[in-house]
């Protein structure tokens, strides 16, 4: 297995963690605010390790990642272009 591949599985496994904690601090019916900051940092942590498989694989390919102020949006439309995500 290549480096970039254990890379991608081992973000994907954070990834997994983190939609597992998710669902069950979601699934409380009263959330206290801690409950609610965990849930944000869930959320957080999952967008993060998308952007984070993203960015290896766009590097892997030789592809510059965007440093400008909307780099989050124009690594999602690179990704999109190189046909690794799609728009929906």
């Amino acid at each position: 297995m290549d480096e970039l591949h254990k890379r991608i599985l081992a973000e994907k496994e954070n990834v997994e963690i983190a939609l597992g904690n998710l669902i069950d601090a979601m699934a409380r019916n009263e959330k206290t605010v801690i409950e609610l900051a965990a849930i944000a940092t869930f959320l957080h942590n999952i967008y993060n390790g998308i952007e984070n498989i993203l960015k290896q694989i766009l590097k892997a390919k030789g592809i510059d990642i965007p440093e400008s102020a909307a780099w989050h949006k124009e690594l999602l439309n690179i990704s999109e272009s190189q046909g690794i995500i799609s728009q929906f």
